[in-house]
């Protein structure tokens, strides 16, 4: 059998190998499906429904609708909880390839790519559940085995009062083995390939265009513009007050910022229409912020950090007094420049792919906020990195406490429509995993992560404005604000506040071990006395004892209070003793079902008892 190279396909008549002309590009024994307007001939879109335990209700919802959706360059899986299935049978002629490329951004969906051949039976070893993806589309490439293959992208999901997952997306299937080719394929409009032996076409870049079978891109009239891969090009439409944004620039020598306007890229719309809007005057002076805690200004008028054993307000480095430390971490509230350990980009909500666009978040003063983007679906996101944790001592001895650190910030989320705010932890430079989602406009409000694990990590922040697949810019005045971000333990960090510790025989000092609470008078640490426990976290200043409640006793850790099942009650002239031992063994409650929008089950179960224990208070 013949097997031409991609770029080549076969020729009847000289029965040999030519390369595919200008226009044009073939995969050699391949195909490729990179257009979802319809799910394309050979594919098959299938769903099942999910059956409940006998005892509740009927059967789930018809899911007859719940599967894949071709949605133009990609697409897209279901979001509840039916089963979809999406499927392709191939023959081939000789070993090849399958390959693809996938966006998966929601654990609360599975996911799952197999093989199987022609005796049904699956190829294990390059089968299974597929990996959350972090940024933008991710590749993936399976061998296959000659004769005939059936291909299976299956997805279900389980979401729980009404907030949907993201859905998958899968563009670029490619499949090599197949057979021979005839003939090589016109570009589509929006791409070309510019010499002959192409094995795939390229997208014409912006404000060009191109249709079918072209050689070239095509400029775009100076009062239209195009989108990369455009087939047309479209008017500009009259400049308004939605495509510019301000920000600050960095302090000069005299300690002054000035007001800048911009025009958000990419800049489509026309200054020079009637009634369209013009860039504000820019230049505008003012006094700078302060400097954050931690750092103070250096001649250069530029905010520097303080040294170790120093702490600052923001105004002036000062040294810890003795017998103190300085609590290191980083906590940012005012924004005259972004740090350097905090980085923006924006992700497109339509194609899914970065734009390589820094400024997604713009610096304020006394806050950070979502500037324009090119769209109102785009992703605006800000990630801080931590390369670190140091946590005092006690925390790290404290085996009833996994935290190493927290992050706390404020925010505010302003929107006319159903714009979402999400905030997402990587660790390690792996996969973001969605900690918290905010729909809809949010008051002012604080937020705290505990970290767990003393590792790098990145903390994002994403802000959508409307999660609708079109372009455009309507709300631009609807935003994400941050006001403060605090982050605790930070290796290498700085500090805004020195806590009180233990002098130390080789003349440094340790704040107190667990179930010690520091003597300020002899500037020594003494055990909490029996019947109080430890308050207050070393991370956050200076703990101290405080008594338990009324019958409870306090662990031998002294890191809580727990009722031991009795319990004493002093009147006139005598004491009342109760035992409530026989009630130690607790009991169990669960909740009656409740159903998803899609019919399945599900409950919360609690146990409960009157009794605690040395490592976790009862209820």
């Amino acid at each position: 059998a013949f097997s031409c190279q991609a770029g080549e396909f076969l020729d009847m008549q000289a029965q040999g190998c030519q390369p595919c002309a200008q226009g044009t590009y073939s995969l050699g024994t391949g195909v490729r499906f990179d257009e979802w307007d319809e799910v394309p001939h050979g594919f098959a879109s299938v769903a099942t429904s999910l059956e409940l335990d006998e005892g509740f209700g009927e059967a789930v919802e018809n899911c007859t609708g719940s599967t894949w959706v071709p949605l133009g360059d990609y697409v897209a899986s279901n979001t509840d909880e039916c089963t979809a299935t999406l499927m392709y049978a191939v023959s081939l002629k000789q070993s090849g390839t399958v390959s693809f490329q996938y966006i998966y951004p929601d654990s609360r969906i599975i996911f799952e790519f197999f093989v199987q051949n022609d005796q049904c039976q699956p190829m294990v070893e390059e089968s299974g559940r597929m990996w959350t993806t972090e940024k933008g589309w991710k590749f993936h490439s399976v061998e296959l085995n000659r004769g005939n293959n059936v291909l299976y992208w299956r997805t279900r999901a389980f979401s729980v009062r009404s907030k949907v997952p993201k859905p998958v997306l899968v563009r670029n299937i490619s499949i090599t083995g197949v057979a021979y080719t005839s003939e090589c394929f016109p570009c589509k409009p929006g791409t070309y390939a510019p010499a002959a032996g192409s094995s795939a076409c390229q997208l014409c870049p912006a404000d060009t265009f191109s249709g079918k079978g072209a050689t070239a891109c095509q400029p775009c009239e100076p009062h239209t513009y195009a989108e990369p891969g455009s087939a047309s090009c479209k008017a500009r439409p009259p400049c308004t007050d939605k495509d510019y944004f301000y920000t600050h620039t960095a302090c000069d020598a005299l300690g002054e910022t000035q007001l800048m306007f911009k025009w958000a890229e990419p800049k489509i719309c026309s200054e020079e229409l009637p009634q369209a809007a013009q860039l504000p005057p820019s230049g505008v002076k003012t006094k700078c912020p302060p400097c954050n805690p931690g750092f103070a200004k250096s001649n250069s008028s530029t905010c520097q950090p303080c040294p170790y054993g120093s702490y600052s307000n923001g105004s002036g480095c000062l040294s810890c007094p003795a017998g103190t430390e300085p609590a290191l971490g980083l906590e940012y509230k005012w924004w005259n420049v972004l740090p350097p350990n905090m980085e923006t980009t924006v992700l497109s909500g339509i194609n899914f792919e970065y734009k390589g666009m820094a400024g997604s978040w713009e610096v304020a003063g006394d806050h950070i906020y979502t500037a324009a983007g090119a769209s109102d679906n785009d992703f605006m996101i800000l990630t801080l990195v931590v390369p670190g944790f140091s946590p005092p001592s006690p925390v790290l001895e404290d085996a009833e406490s996994k935290e190493v650190a927290r992050i706390t910030f404020v925010f505010e989320t302003v929107c006319s429509v159903s714009c979402e705010l999400y905030f997402m932890v990587g660790i390690n430079s792996r996969t973001n995993t969605p900690v918290e989602t905010w729909t809809g406009p949010k008051g002012k409000q604080s937020y705290t992560y505990v970290v767990e694990k003393n590792a790098t990590m990145s903390f994002t922040w994403a802000f959508q404005r409307t999660p609708y697949h079109e372009a455009g810019r309507r709300y631009t005045s609807d935003m994400a604000k941050l006001y403060s971000i605090n982050v605790t333990n930070v290796l290498g960090g700085v500090a805004s506040f020195c806590r009180r510790c233990a002098p130390q025989p080789a003349g440094s000092c340790a704040p107190c071990p667990p179930g010690n609470a520091m003597d300020h008078g002899t500037g020594t640490c003494q055990p909490c006395p029996p019947g109080t426990y430890l308050r207050g976290h070393p991370s956050d200043g200076t703990p101290s004892c405080h008594p338990c409640g009324p019958g409870t006793h306090s662990n031998q850790l002294r890191s809580l209070c727990y009722s031991n099942c009795s319990f004493s009650l002093a009147l006139p002239g005598r004491i009342l003793h109760y035992d409530f031992s026989a009630l130690a063994a607790g009991a169990a409650l669960a909740s009656r079902p409740s159903f998803t929008a899609k019919g399945l089950k599900y409950f919360h179960h609690f146990n409960l008892s009157l009794c605690g224990n040395q490592v976790r208070p009862g209820a």
